[in-house]
């Protein structure tokens, strides 16, 4: 079911989705910070890289392998070409779904010069003979390139020039322990706290040449889920609303009136967001029900309530998972405008208090 009797968007054409699309790999390559120095956010795992860094340029050999770990959107593709400006060496950009035999590797290793920078985004996505593949890669810098079938099969060992891996993951959990054991750097990217989003869209408001006061700057990093991806994707659409309804200026109140427009409340819920817990309140008191019961109520597909609108949920402390089900938090309640039944809800008793 939904409230408005429209559709749900999906994580197709979510406008605080995560995921880029094509519009957003073409704008990022134009604001993506080129130095450190310029990297926004992230102090920690920016200082240990920069020294990480440094050490490998006056050693004058190539840096440690390095793993990003961390939710999408959060800059670690930007970190990759960082890497690679701050050693001034090429990068080499490719996926883990995209290697899918031992033989695909094979081949990109085999091309790497000397120093190359080669970024494996969604790296625990790769097959297991790659991945085998890639452990003596990345310890002796040499891989064994299986000739012929069967008994007369041989391995002719190729020796790889010194590189830098570069390996990003949105599950670190899932990468096996010999893998991650070769990383000799290992960062976690956290979600971004709003002034340091801010400095993010006042930089990228800048190179977009789009005209931002910090009030307007405040306003949408609060609705833009900890996410720099999704604060520039929020601030490109309240400058179209800015340029069309308005004199181009971005104000609090023009933000607002715009990402109102776009249906993105002021803590970051779109209209998904807002169905699953319009039903989890409204038809099922608050819960706790059944992640397959949840999913028709608001007429999506379990994956989609799980993987698309939970996660965010479930982080701004609206929505809990439990072993009898979901359940809706009182800040769900408070964040609706709603008043919860007397006793909290059905079955909710001792879950949250009395």
């Amino acid at each position: 079911m939904n409230w408005d009797d429209e559709s749900v968007p999906t994580t197709a054409d979510r406008l605080v989705g995560a995921a880029a699309d094509g519009e957003d790999q073409a704008v990022e390559a134009a604001l993506r910070p080129k130095a450190l120095e310029e990297f926004v956010g992230q102090e920690r795992v920016r200082e240990q890289l920069d020294l990480v860094l440094k050490a490998a340029r006056q050693r004058g050999g190539t840096a440690d392998h390095v793993l990003l770990s961390g939710a999408p959107g959060l800059g670690k593709t930007t970190l990759s070409m960082i890497i690679a400006a701050e050693m001034g060496a090429p990068i080499r950009i490719t996926s883990g779904p995209a290697i899918q035999h031992a033989g695909d590797l094979a081949a990109i290793l085999s091309s790497l010069a000397e120093g190359e920078v080669l970024f494996l985004d969604e790296i625990h996505r790769m097959s297991r003979p790659a991945e085998e593949m890639l452990y003596m890669a990345m310890e002796d810098f040499r891989v064994d390139v299986i000739v012929g079938k069967g008994p007369g099969a041989t391995a002719i060992p190729l020796e790889l020039p010194p590189f830098t891996l570069v390996g990003a993951t949105t599950r670190a959990g899932l990468l096996p322990p010999p893998l991650r054991d070769r990383f000799g750097f290992t960062g976690h990217m956290e979600f971004y706290a709003p002034a340091e989003l801010e400095r993010v869209i006042h930089r990228s408001a800048r190179l977009l040449d789009v005209d931002i006061d910090a009030e307007g700057a405040a306003e949408i990093a609060g609705r833009s889920r900890g996410t720099p991806r999704i604060a520039n994707r929020l601030l490109r659409r309240v400058r179209d609303f800015a340029q069309v309804k308005a004199d181009g200026r971005i104000t609090r109140e023009i933000a607002a009136r715009a990402l109102h427009v776009y249906e993105v409340d002021g803590r970051g819920l779109d209209r998904l967001d807002r169905a699953v817990l319009q039903a989890l309140l409204k038809l099922f008191g608050g819960g706790p029900v059944g992640l397959s019961t949840l999913a028709v109520a608001v007429g999506e597909e379990r994956e989609t309530v799980e993987e698309v609108a939970e996660p965010f949920l479930v982080r701004e402390g609206l929505l809990a998972r439990t072993p009898r089900g979901r359940v809706a938090t009182p800040a769900a309640w408070a964040h609706l405008g709603l008043v919860p039944p007397q006793g909290g809800g059905p079955g909710q008793d001792g879950l949250f208090g009395p």
